[in-house]
């Protein structure tokens, strides 16, 4: 199985682990994108049935990562010969057409084309050709491609497709890790990567001013290529980065959770908040009204007049708040990392059952 550090990809390949682990299942853990932290390293070396291989390659959305693409293809394909999988999980869209001797799943969690036309507006510039050829030779290829929504696997479909074998696995949190506070304080919480225009952090810091109640945001505020986020709003107060059992803890004193988001594909943090009991305003995209439904208030990522108005209502509204907070918690509770589990258990046995020669373009060999 592969993953990074960088992102929400981390927590759902570590909690995939750990399910798969009471099944029965061992893991090869590879990790691409960064160094890991000492506390994702030891995160992972505590499950006793993965072994951790790690790696600093780049990226396939990262700056110039072809080299290392190629690069990383050959330490995979090792560590495949190596270990002899039975199936090869990818957490990334690249790597499904290299010469593998098992079939070949791969989770798209999200992708850059997809996420450039719902931050910018626009189709995915000339200059990310070879992202985008990289991308379709690979899911191509893949023996089955799966997303965490309809809404995120249609748009693979429709910017890489025709896709073979697909399904759609909702990813999980262990609500053991979330609690909510004796009593919620009257405080407005937002988390994710600052420098990431998908989260949409600045609309929130814009209206803070407005608002009855602080807001509080946290999270990285440079990327792994070194964009820094610039957030302009007064009583906007800047938690930075948080360790998971600090961000817990702001989450179970959280009233309110706010991600007015333009592009979510799945959204684990709003997952996360309302497994603490936090009331739920989200933007209004089709991958998180699949996910809430009437669970949750929706603003559009660019009317900051309605945000605002959102907030307001939940904040001087304590039944309206509480409603809203019980049927977030409803919905968090059915979303668990051992229901995910089984989901890819059933995908992993159906593919080593009915194997389908992938359709490997790329003939490396470790």
């Amino acid at each position: 199985m592969t993953a990074d550090p960088v992102g929400g990809v981390w927590t759902f390949s570590l909690e995939l682990c750990a399910c798969l682990g009471r099944h029965g299942v061992d893991v090869t853990l590879a990790t691409l994108g960064a160094a890991l932290t000492s506390t994702q390293r030891s995160a992972a070396t505590r499950l006793p049935n993965v072994e951790l291989e790690e790696s600093t390659y780049k990226l396939e959305w990262m700056t110039e990562p072809w080299a290392d693409l190629e690069r990383a293809g050959h330490w995979l394909l090792r560590l495949a010969w190596e270990r002899r999988p039975d199936v090869v999980h990818l957490n990334h869209l690249v790597y499904a057409d290299l010469a593998w001797d098992a079939p070949v799943l791969v989770t798209g969690h999200s992708c850059v084309a997809s996420w450039w036309e719902a931050v910018w507006g626009t189709e995915l510039p000339a200059e990310w050709s070879t992202y985008k050829a990289h991308v379709t030779r690979s899911l191509r290829a893949a023996n089955c491609v799966v997303s965490p929504t309809h809404a995120m696997l249609s748009e693979l479909q429709r910017h890489y497709g025709p896709l073979r074998l697909t399904d759609v696995v909702s990813n999980g949190r262990d609500a053991s890790r979330f609690s909510r506070a004796p009593r919620k304080e009257h405080l407005v919480l937002c988390a994710g990567r600052l420098w990431d225009d998908a989260k949409n952090v600045q609309a929130l810091a814009a209206v803070a001013p407005l608002v009855e109640w602080p807001v509080c945001i946290a999270g990285e505020a440079v990327s792994p290529t070194g964009q820094r986020a610039e957030l302009v709003g007064g009583r906007v107060h800047f938690l930075g980065t948080l360790t998971p059992e600090e961000l817990a803890s702001w989450y179970g004193r959280a009233a309110i959770y706010a991600l007015p988001a333009r592009y979510e594909p799945f959204g684990l943090s709003a997952l996360e908040a309302a497994l603490s009991g936090c009331a739920l305003i989200l933007g209004d995209l089709p991958s998180l009204r699949e996910i809430w439904g009437d669970a949750a208030c929706y603003v559009a990522p660019d009317d900051h007049l309605s945000l605002r108005e959102r907030l307001s209502d939940l904040i001087w509204n304590e039944a309206a708040r509480t409603e809203l907070a019980a049927r977030a918690a409803a919905v968090a509770a059915r979303l668990s990392p051992e229901s995910t589990a089984r989901s890819y258990l059933r995908l992993y046995h159906r593919m080593i059952r009915h194997p389908v020669r992938s359709e490997a373009t790329h003939a490396a060999r470790p």
